[in-house]
């Protein structure tokens, strides 16, 4: 009987998830790869994760410190857990997430692990990073072409990057979605909301992802809906300060902060009407989870969600604020366009973004990266064991 893989996700906050893409996405594949015989180990930061068992649904949740600022939170505990993964574990894989954290491959690969590094989107063009972050970004971006034995886009438009940018390939898995739909219960409840009677937008809060420009296009749309933007985001506070100024003066918006598991499901569950305004990033978890339980979906026009979208979903001109409340306005008159894009969103989702799918694909990945270092390491010896018989 083979031997059980052994393998760890690093880079993320940890599961179970409370922030954003990659702890979803983390949450939603580590329990399927236990299912399927593999140890899987998540490493969690302990300033965000508050678990308090070893195991979460059968994954390994070792929690490790981190240095809580917006520029060494992510990199400090990614040093920490592929130290600590390299020195005490002796995994067999090693899947890190975030291209800022490719240069952390390098002690991966010297604890002997075949390292994968899904690169997620284009960091470095995010709003929040200064030069120097963005010159970083950029580094960690070419070092992830050079360090892991295999990159991972999540998206054909990031991989086209890595290829056009690096003339690097990469595998091309997706993220899955979640068809389970949450009737309406508490959230909705607390909120004062309806099911079919509100307008969402689920992201952290950032300048890239624009929240600011839902709520401007908001003012010009004829409606009564409430417009409820969920999210958070650590290292924001000024431009939270300004989303509330801007909420402030249009009592339909709703900025509730924060809302993870079945409230989350609820509330994506329930709306009429599903905004994605990211310019920055691969595929949003958010944005086919709302494909998955049949929103009626209008996004920013960008390559990634014209890709996911595949016309399931309208489109406004990228970061276009009056095209933006046009496309309201037009949504919320028709209940018949509503009703087919809703249709169209979750077969589309049906064919291309299942969760198990996607799981075998990771499982795939790791069985070839592990299969190709024993292949490598009996060439190896083979030749050593020739080369000592022929001296």
């Amino acid at each position: 009987m083979p031997r059980q893989l052994n393998i760890a996700l690093i880079g993320l906050r940890g599961i179970p998830a409370n922030y954003g893409g990659f702890e979803t996405f983390a949450e939603e594949i580590a329990p399927r790869l236990v299912d399927r015989g593999i140890k899987v180990t998540v490493y969690g930061r302990t300033n965000n994760i508050q678990y308090n068992s070893p195991f979460y649904k059968g994954v390994h949740v070792p929690l490790l410190p981190t240095i809580p600022h917006k520029y060494l939170d992510t990199v400090a505990h990614t040093f920490l857990a592929t130290l600590h993964a390299a020195i005490y574990r002796k995994f067999d894989a090693v899947l890190i997430v975030n291209a800022a954290n490719a240069p952390f491959a390098s002690i991966s690969r010297m604890g002997g692990a075949q390292v994968a590094l899904n690169v997620d989107g284009i960091e470095r063009l995010r709003k929040k990073w200064g030069k120097a972050g963005k010159l970083y970004y950029r580094l960690g971006e070419w070092l992830a072409t050079k360090l892991p034995h295999a990159i991972i886009s999540d998206a054909h438009s990031i991989s086209d990057y890595y290829q056009q940018e690096y003339n690097a390939s990469s595998e091309i898995i997706a993220y899955g979605a979640n068809t389970n739909i949450e009737a309406p219960g508490p959230t909705l409840e607390k909120l004062g909301l309806q099911k079919d009677g509100y307008v969402l937008y689920v992201t952290r809060l950032e300048p890239e992802n624009n929240p600011d420009k839902i709520i401007r296009a908001y003012q010009q749309v004829k409606t009564n809906l409430p417009l409820v933007i969920v999210g958070d985001a650590p290292y924001s506070s000024a431009y939270k300060e300004l989303l509330s100024e801007l909420a402030s003066k249009d009592d339909r918006v709703i900025l509730p902060g924060a809302i993870y598991g079945n409230g989350y499901r609820e509330l994506i569950s329930n709306a009429c009407i599903y905004v994605q305004a990211t310019e920055v990033g691969g595929t949003h978890p958010a944005l086919i989870e709302a494909m998955a339980v049949g929103n009626c979906l209008l996004a920013n026009h960008v390559p990634e969600h014209e890709e996911v979208l595949a016309g399931s979903g309208m489109l406004y001109r990228k970061n276009d604020i009056e095209h933006l409340a046009e496309c309201l306005n037009a949504l919320l008159a028709d209940e018949g366009k509503r009703s087919e894009l809703s249709e169209k969103a979750r077969n589309r989702i049906k064919s291309d973004y299942d969760w198990n799918a996607v799981t075998d694909r990771y499982v795939d990945l790791f069985t070839r990266l592990t299969e190709k270092k024993k292949l490598s390491e009996a060439t190896a010896q083979q030749t050593a064991k020739t080369k000592g018989t022929g001296s």
